[in-house]
């Protein structure tokens, strides 16, 4: 079927919208903040040109024969490059994706994007050290291979520019070339130098070029001067190039395939500094015979599991300074209409748990509105955190008197699960009270990406853990539960997993909407459950984690620590169980021997150590009744029509 919003001219190729469609589009690939605001500035300038918009797509290269996992610095990097950005062309149609993407070719993602919004340019930085070398291929085939027209900028921005200089050889990019340079010209209140080279392309098309320039060049104000100029196209040219001068020319060289290639002449341009300068390709698809290793139309590659894992790591990896301007989290919760409860669940935390309510108050509640609610979640505590709560005026429950008709557990777990019932917020965060270093950034960063990429349902906290051995703290110690027991089951069984820093960390936040559809392990198996649960139902890409930097706890002794671990083993037994992966006999042990040492002897204590498996909270009825999903914003998933391996590509 015919796309009755585009029009096609016959001779210049050129994509005309219909102004009552969203308009043109001008995708830009963001690969650094070298060149970033001139390259965006050229893009607003031609998107405008014609009531359209700008997105830009924030991209990581990393080398071929590296892990993909070594961008997670340069994406976060990115993405503050993107946020700057933002700030400097604040009010202007311009969309960022919030993704960025890290990968080895970004061909392929560009071309989705570029698939996905209809885009009619996109604009390509050609950079310091060489575009083909970070594109994994020549430019001449990139141009070739992105599905729309394509403009290359060279050099960075100039402090003034006085006139545009534009040379005409005939070729079937020349409308395009005078249409951006009119744009151009416009946007900075400059005039237009014409130069006719009479080294022009000989092809069918070079007449009937001519005469579609002749009519919109015809009368034009911005076109100053028409020069005609002999011999070499190179020299003609940098005799009338002056400093301050923009050149924007076509994409010179035709293949015996027809397709255009860069040619001598731009690079013999960039070769001798002639800069800013800009290279005009305009889009034609290539006939059906001529179809090359480049199709978007070939399959995608397999991708192993542990690529996807460091792509994932890269792209999904944040730092808690990334959200430090509570102002703009502030602004994004109101934007998409969300509320956000924290929980604290406590047990006999009395020594910490009155400054973590007070920084949640002060800073997060009064000054800066970000979070509606702090709720504690008591699990029975004898000493003063009941009171201290109290007295600081947040409300406080007994875990055990929340949805009492369905019995009681002990257990951390059972107080999160029971605490999705009273919290009302559409977003929820949790945070152990123990911390001792306790700082805004415990909370915000959980929240922040959860506000800033709406496809993303879960967000894990992780930092160091240094181990505090009387008064000295031994750096590197903490989180050997976690380099024992969980990183290797979930390598072994999850590897979808594996690049999870600290699976078991105490901080985290989710959509409720997502949230409430998984099961809740009572105790400490509750962090596991939940990692394994959410990935099942929503995959890799809808977890992010978060650089937390340094927490200061209380430690647990070994005897706990082993207690935990077993509890961990079972639950991940009981998901394999589920998931049908591995065959086990139908009684697993539940209890434990734990060795003691007294008196000078030794004995076994036995322990049953069995997390009970709550079902999903949106399976209750009186959750139902009380929280009416109706009006609650969803998953973020829904409706977006992009499918897990997508994502993960």
């Amino acid at each position: 079927m015919k796309d009755s919003n585009k029009k096609i001219n016959p001779v210049t190729g050129l994509r005309t919208i219909n102004p009552k469609t969203k308009g043109y589009t001008v995708v830009v690939p963001v690969f650094d903040r070298e060149q970033a605001e001139w390259t965006v500035q050229v893009a607003l300038d031609l998107a405008q040109a014609r009531q359209g918009r700008v997105i830009l797509v924030g991209m990581v290269l990393v080398p071929q024969g590296e892990s993909l996992s070594t961008g997670a610095g340069k994406a976060q990097a990115s993405r503050a490059t993107l946020e700057y950005l933002r700030e400097q062309f604040k009010g202007e149609p311009i969309y960022i994706k919030p993704r960025i993407r890290v990968v080895h070719e970004p061909w392929r993602s560009l071309t989705k994007v570029i698939d996905r919004e209809r885009a009619n340019l996109a604009i390509i930085p050609w950079r310091n050290e060489g575009t083909e070398t970070i594109f994994a291929m020549a430019l001449d085939e990139l141009l070739n291979y992105l599905p729309c027209d394509v403009a290359i900028i060279s050099g960075n921005a100039p402090p003034e520019i006085h006139r545009i200089l534009m040379p005409i050889r005939g070729s079937r990019e020349a409308p395009l070339t005078l249409q951006i340079a009119l744009a151009m010209a416009k946007a900075i209140n400059v005039g237009i130098i014409m130069l006719y080279a009479s080294e022009a392309d000989q092809n069918l098309y070079s007449q009937e070029v001519y005469n579609e320039l002749a009519r919109m060049s015809q009368p034009n104000p911005w076109i100053e001067q028409e020069v005609r100029v002999k011999g070499d196209v190179v020299s003609a040219i940098l005799e009338q190039v002056r400093p301050g001068d923009l050149v924007i020319i076509g994409a010179s060289e035709k293949t015996e395939e027809g397709q255009r290639q860069m040619g001598p002449v731009a690079r013999r341009l960039r070769r001798v500094g002639v800069e800013p300068l800009i290279i005009v390709k305009t889009h034609r698809p290539p006939p059906l015979g001529q179809l090359t290793t480049w199709s978007r139309q070939q399959p995608l590659p397999a991708t192993n599991t542990s690529v996807v894992v460091d792509k994932w790591f890269a792209e999904n990896t944040f730092h808690s300074r990334e959200f430090e301007d509570l102002e703009r989290l502030v602004q994004l919760k109101e934007e998409q209409n969300l509320t956000i409860s924290l929980g604290l669940p406590a047990l006999n935390e009395a020594a910490t748990v009155g400054r973590i309510i007070q920084v949640a108050q002060n800073i997060l509640m009064r000054e800066f509105p970000l979070l509606d609610e702090v709720v504690l979640i008591d699990s029975g505590s004898t000493d003063e955190t009941v009171e201290i709560a109290q007295d600081l005026g947040i409300p406080v429950y007994q875990h055990s008197d929340i949805l009492a008709q369905y019995n009681n557990f002990r257990g951390k777990g059972e107080a999160l699960w029971k605490s999705l019932h009273v919290l009302k917020g559409d977003l929820i965060a949790w945070i152990d009270t123990d911390i001792v270093n306790i700082h805004p950034r415990f909370i915000y960063g959980i929240l922040g990406p959860l506000l800033r990429h709406n496809t993303i349902q879960y967000v894990k906290g992780f930092y160091r853990r240094p181990l505090k051995t009387g008064d000295t703290l031994q750096a590197g110690g903490g989180g050997r539960v976690t380099e024992l027991v969980a990183r290797p089951l979930l390598n072994l069984f999850y590897p979808e997993l594996s690049g999870i820093v600290q699976p078991l960390s105490g901080e985290y936040a989710g959509r409720r909407a997502a949230l409430e559809q998984v099961p809740f392990y009572v105790g400490y198996g509750v962090e596991t459950g939940l990692l394994l649960s959410l990935v099942e139902e929503y995959g890799i890409s809808s977890i992010a984690q978060v650089d937390l930097r340094e927490r200061i706890h209380h430690n647990q002794s070994l005897g706990a620590l082993s207690r935990m671990a077993f509890a961990i083993i079972q639950v991940f037994v009981d998901r394999l169980e589920s998931r049908q992966k591995v065959t086990l006999l139908h009684e697993i042990n539940r209890t434990m021997k734990i060795i003691r040492y007294e008196r000078d002897a030794y004995y076994l204590d036995e322990r049953v150590i069995f997390d009970e498996c709550r079902p999903p909270m949106i399976t209750l009825p009186e959750y139902q009744a009380r929280h009416n999903g109706a009006n609650r914003p969803g998953t973020g998933l829904e409706g977006s029509g992009i499918s897990e391996q997508e994502r993960a590509a």
